[in-house]
């Protein structure tokens, strides 16, 4: 319980870092507020939609369609997924077939894509 409390204080962490080096958007917590292209905004409400549906593994499935376009769009959607996706409890993970680990590789992976991988190292190069 302690250490998956502390993956997700890391990850919140790390994806405001990440919102406050390359979007200059310095906020305690991130929201769809954020984004200002009205699509992108539409796209990231059908994506947590589906989080709130139980629908984690096909929209996470969606959002990796959405990033092999790297653009800076598409990197603020992904960041603000994971951010919201890290609020849901263990339990509402686990009943959907997710996990916090999941959440880490998914923040990985879409780094990886963009170019930030080692941003990421340094906030969860323990785990």
């Amino acid at each position: 319980m302690f250490e998956q409390d502390y993956v997700m204080r890391l990850i919140k962490e790390m994806v405001r870092a990440i919102l406050k080096l390359i979007f200059n958007i310095d906020t305690e917590s991130p929201t769809m507020e954020l984004l200002e292209n009205k699509e992108e905004k539409k796209t990231l409400e059908n994506l947590l939609n589906m989080i709130d549906a139980g629908k984690i593994n096909e929209a996470e499935n969606r959002l990796y369609d959405l990033i092999s376009d790297t653009d800076r769009g598409s990197l603020e959607t992904a960041l603000l997924f994971y951010s919201y996706l890290n609020d849901k409890t263990d339990e509402f993970l686990e009943e959907n077939n997710f996990c916090r680990e999941e959440i880490k590789l998914g923040m990985e992976n879409v780094a990886h894509v963009f170019g930030l991988s080692s941003i990421v190292r340094m906030f969860l190069s323990d785990f």
